[in-house]
């Protein structure tokens, strides 16, 4: 397998850890697939005042996306707290960045998958979950979600879709990831990892 070929990028951004806490996951069921391996990556939070506030490096987690990650990788898992049933905006703005890889076809029959985190019940996890799939679909990958073969997306009620991981965090963000929403996100990182593989042809 050619190296580059290894790449699964998970790119994700969170404000207080729970998205994160969703991309290490997904990044282990990646890491459990021989052959294939996680690539962690953020994007910086954008200001209001339009101007840089952010640190050349990130203060903690991992190191800020370039547009060569999405040209290296394998296969991509976007990842991003909602915002009133929609993704951040410094998701938003990253991905309003990428027209020259969308002309080129860089992500072009790349396997894909979404997950996101979220403070309320019923704060348009899955509304957010298709928001992300709509520039992922116009840069021609091919996005995959979570199939009912997985137990715990019939016994969870907080987190788990068939669009992708999910988490409720609580108003306050202290709900901890729950041990099903822990293997569904797990097994969303396998999953596309495995599809990596056999589009490849190395399966």
């Amino acid at each position: 397998m050619n190296p580059t070929n290894r790449i699964i990028l998970v790119l994700y951004y969170s404000r207080h850890g729970k998205t994160r806490r969703l991309a290490e996951l997904i990044g282990q069921g990646i890491d459990s697939v021989p052959g294939l391996e996680a690539r962690l990556r953020t994007v910086p939070a954008v200001s209001t005042v339009a101007e840089a506030t952010e640190p050349d490096i990130p203060r903690a987690g991992a190191p800020y996306v370039e547009l060569e990650d999405l040209a290296e990788c394998a296969g991509l898992a976007l990842g991003s707290p909602t915002r009133f049933g929609n993704m951040a905006a410094p998701m938003k703005y990253f991905l309003d960045g990428t027209s020259a890889q969308w002309l080129s076809g860089t992500l072009a029959g790349k396997p894909a998958a979404v997950f996101t985190s979220t403070g309320s019940l019923h704060g348009g996890q899955e509304s957010t979950l298709l928001s992300m799939m709509i520039p992922l679909l116009h840069h021609g990958m091919m996005v995959m979600g979570l199939p009912y073969t997985e137990p715990e997306l019939m016994t969870t009620a907080s987190g788990g879709s068939p669009y992708g991981a999910t988490h409720w965090s609580g108003v306050d963000g202290n709900r901890p990831v729950t041990e099903d929403e822990k293997r569904l996100a797990i097994a969303l990182g396998r999953r596309l990892a495995i599809a990596s593989r056999k589009l490849q042809g190395t399966e």
